[in-house]
């Protein structure tokens, strides 16, 4: 099992040119490294302060273990922690004949997808969504399997170097998603969204109905997976950073999700229910910070309005 690299070290996914960092790159990765490199204790708070402006794409795997909590701040006993996460790891089932197949299929077609783009290991990468889906499911057998999983996983698999950290980090972020699922049904979810979309934006609400578009087919999925089947996976990159530097990421989602409508909405009504819906479920590469600077905007608006926030978590 691979190790973590050192924090000075870089990688670049096959097939991409290496380039000289940006100054503005380069000074952030600076700020990291002086986190990062504390022998004693890693300031997450500082972490999560410059996550929210971006994480540098080689060290973006190791930031975003301590942010979810798979990393713990105090290294005292990092290696003694790491390495009994790495031994539990090992010892989980990782054969299910049945989620197997299904995951097999669902990579197979999601790698085929991204191969242009030249970010995943054709090689390695199927069997490692594989194993990580697999001893998710029966280490949880009260949660159900969803295709979504492999876009879930896909970010981990492409940022972590070892395949314990692939799991962990999947795990803390399936939790999440399954444990807001308990809070809040997703049929209550999509009904308050198509709220606060109705009132933010009537035009184009209405000509979604026009269309006879199928709202719950796209605003359940966006809703409930953080749009990690809709936007390109450097987005969703961009995306990620910023909630798992959020304390309460997954009540913040939502208001993302209109954010987007927002920006597209002048493209969205010069089209048909078709073309709309090809849109919607295979989102354009966007600008993320520009996106969550408008998504705040809209949870103020939106709290002015109602005069509370009625929770539509992720």
């Amino acid at each position: 099992m691979a190790a973590s690299p050192p924090l000075s070290s870089s990688s670049s996914s096959p097939g991409r040119r290496r380039t000289s960092p940006p100054l503005h790159s380069a000074l952030m990765r600076e700020d990291y490294d002086e986190v990062l490199e504390s022998e004693v204790f890693i300031d997450v708070n500082r972490l999560r302060k410059y996550a929210r402006h971006g994480i540098p794409p080689e060290i973006r795997g190791v930031v975003w273990k301590y942010l979810l909590g798979v990393e713990k701040s105090d290294r005292s006993n990092e290696f003694t922690q790491r390495r009994a996460r790495y031994e539990a790891y090992r010892e989980i089932d990782k054969e299910n004949v049945e989620v197997s197949k299904r995951v097999r299929g669902e990579a197979t077609r999601y790698l085929a997808r991204a191969k242009k783009d030249n970010l995943f290991d054709p090689h390695s990468a199927p069997a490692i969504f594989e194993a990580v889906i697999c001893a998710y499911i029966n280490c949880n057998n009260h949660v159900e399997y969803s295709p979504s999983f492999v876009q879930v996983c896909a970010p981990f698999v492409l940022t972590m170097k070892s395949e314990c950290d692939v799991y962990s980090c999947f795990e803390r972020l399936v939790n999440v998603i399954y444990e807001s699922s308990l809070d809040n049904n997703i049929n209550k979810r999509v009904a308050q969204f198509l709220s606060y979309f109705r009132t933010l934006m009537p035009e184009l609400y209405d000509y979604f109905e026009e269309e006879e578009l199928d709202v719950g087919e796209w605003a359940a999925s966006w809703l409930r997976y953080l749009l990690a089947k809709e936007l390109p996976i450097q987005s969703v990159l961009d995306l990620w950073d910023v909630y798992f530097a959020t304390p309460d990421y997954v009540a913040l989602h939502p208001f993302v999700c209109l954010a987007i409508l927002r920006h597209l909405k002048d493209s969205l009504e010069d089209l048909e229910q078709s073309e709309i819906r090809s849109v919607l479920l295979r989102l354009p590469k966007m600008n993320i910070s520009r996106i969550v600077s408008q998504a705040y905007n809209i949870r103020s608006e939106i709290q002015a309005r109602y005069g509370t926030l009625v929770s539509v978590r992720a």
